[in-house]
């Protein structure tokens, strides 16, 4: 019955706001808008086109009290990143997690592994993950985890055992791996190359092209593949439902067939055992670069084309290299032909941050810093394929600089000793939020967070905004405003984007189709407004339109 009145409400006040010129009550937020027109409730997420939370332990919740993040404080905080619950919007409403490393590791950030069948007790145990994986689950999520591939930690048993045998040998004398197998696990040498460092104590070279800490493994071993079969296993088991695999570029430098082949091996092996197993890599590079990894047949390959502070959706937004609400259109195109090339069996992996980048507060400077840094997460989450949120991206967080800085603590709290707040990585600067933090931006219709959860909800509504293939209409569009198009499953579906700090007007009349305003994202407590076929867009606003 609730659930009904919420409706009805809803539906009135639909009515109200529909009317032209009409926003919402003196008082009124862009939330009370927003509410209005997005009615329509996320569906269950049936496959992978799913909106993952990028997730890095360490600084998310403390649940035990030492300033370390931890699974348990995962679990603790899962129903903020989805309470199981579709009628709901005080939850994000993601329906997948990525969990940056959570193997044992001699570093905070845990991307140089020593044990890749083992949970680093600073973040809890098997039980641990077991049980977060299965509430997921129960709430129709899935979890992936990083698997570091490329190299292991200089600590790892493998890479040890392989130095204390090399060191036993005689200077003129050649290794053998029949007796120390793991030396064949790394990419040894005696002449040195670029990336190589020296093993100390020998006249051997080792290939460590990230840091001396981190040696490249040789994945064209047949050992080494037997381990991470066996890896998989582990981890499938224990109840995680896919990889993001690291560093896919550098499987081996410099050779792309290469890497495709082993992504190809990898991919095939794991889908071998579960089928509905997602697998996602990362090629940081740009469009035709990562575009030909899809011939792996992985499911997923990073859009790092839109990403970053310069990618397309940065600079759409900045007006900058020639972007603007067409280029981004148009780029939306480029990617699907590009990676249609290779495959036409394919999820995009769409993101604006990540781990490794600054933070995107900090891209847009001036007083529309908050329309700009809502508007570039609307572009990001409104994207088709499988997209990707990095942790406190959606309260806004600041963090550039080393990477410490980018990995700073969940900003739950402006206080800084409130239950589950974490200390950060060791040597973090001090970092000067640029807006509040969950508790104050939970009771503020206008914040990022009101923003991004009201754009994750209008993704999972419609599956021809998350799946859909999309057709740019250029005609439609301009350097302000731009018209997308989308179809999925006999859903069709436009997306109108105004990304400039004036109102804008699209002619919609020549669609020839019967709209109806389905949705909209706003960053004012104005809604979009469409009559005879022409759709009035406030600032910074999206309007979601689907044919009747």
């Amino acid at each position: 019955m609730r659930r009904l009145t919420a409706l009805v409400l809803a539906a009135l006040l639909l009515t109200a706001l529909a009317a032209p010129g009409l926003a919402a009550e003196d008082g009124g937020t862009a939330l009370d808008v927003m509410r209005a027109l997005n009615t329509a409730l996320p569906q269950d997420a049936q496959d992978d086109y799913r909106s993952m939370y990028e997730l890095f332990v360490y600084s998310f919740c403390d649940s035990d009290g030492d300033g370390i993040g931890d699974l348990a404080g995962v679990l603790e905080r899962l129903d903020y990143i989805n309470d199981g619950d579709p009628a709901t919007d005080t939850d994000l409403g993601c329906t997948g997690i990525w969990l940056m490393p959570v193997c044992p590791s001699p570093t905070y950030h845990k991307y140089d592994v020593t044990d890749y069948c083992a949970v680093d007790p600073a973040y809890g145990t098997e039980d641990d993950f077991r049980a977060l994986a299965e509430a997921c689950h129960d709430r129709g999520m899935t979890v992936i985890v990083d698997l570091v591939m490329n190299h292991t930690s200089s600590q790892h048993p493998w890479f040890t055992q392989a130095a204390d045998y090399l060191r036993s040998l005689g200077p003129d004398q050649e290794s053998d791996e029949t007796v120390c197998p793991y030396v064949s696990y790394y990419n040894f040498s005696r002449d040195p190359g670029s990336g190589y460092y020296a093993l100390e104590g020998t006249d051997w070279y080792y290939e460590a092209p990230f840091w001396s800490e981190m040696p490249d493994l040789a994945l064209d071993e047949p050992a080494v593949r037997a381990q991470f079969d066996a890896i998989t296993d582990y981890w499938l088991a224990l109840g995680a439902d896919g990889f993001r695999l690291d560093a896919a570029k550098e499987f081996h430098t410099g050779d792309e067939a290469a890497n495709v082949e082993v992504l190809r091996w990898f991919t095939d092996m794991v889908k071998a055992k579960r089928p509905d197993a997602y697998v996602v890599a990362e090629v940081w590079t740009s469009l035709t670069g990562y575009a030909p990894y899809y011939a792996s047949g992985v499911d997923s390959v990073f859009a790092f084309a839109f990403a970053d502070s310069q990618g397309v959706i940065a600079n759409a937004i900045k007006r900058l290299q020639g972007g603007d609400a067409s280029s981004y259109g148009r780029a939306i195109v480029s990617a699907q032909d590009a990676i249609g090339a290779y495959t036409d069996s394919y999820i995009d992996a769409p993101f604006y941050t990540n781990h490794d980048m600054g933070r995107s507060a900090g891209y847009y400077p001036g007083e529309l810093c908050a329309n700009q840094v809502k508007m570039a997460q609307a572009m990001n989450l409104l994207m088709s394929g499988c997209s990707f949120l990095y942790y406190g991206e959606e309260l806004g967080m600041k963090g550039s600089g080393k990477d410490e800085n980018k990995r700073a603590p969940m900003y739950w709290s402006s206080d800084p000793e409130a239950e589950g707040m974490c200390a950060g990585p060791e040597g973090m600067d001090h970092i000067k939020a640029r807006f509040p933090s969950l508790e104050e931006q939970r009771q503020d219709g206008d914040s990022v967070y009101s923003f991004v959860v009201q754009a994750l909800r209008l993704r999972e509504a419609w599956p021809a905004v998350s799946h859909g293939r999309a057709t740019f209409l250029e005609q439609l569009s301009g350097p302000d405003v731009c018209v997308l198009e989308k179809q999925y499953d006999g859903q069709r579906a436009v997306l109108a984007f105004n990304i400039s700090a004036q109102p804008q007007t699209a002619d919609l009349s020549a669609l020839e189709a019967d709209l109806a305003l389905s949705g909209a994202l706003v960053t004012t407590p104005e809604a979009p407004v469409l009559e005879g076929g022409r759709l009035s867009l406030p600032m910074y606003s999206v309007a979601l339109l689907t044919v009747e």
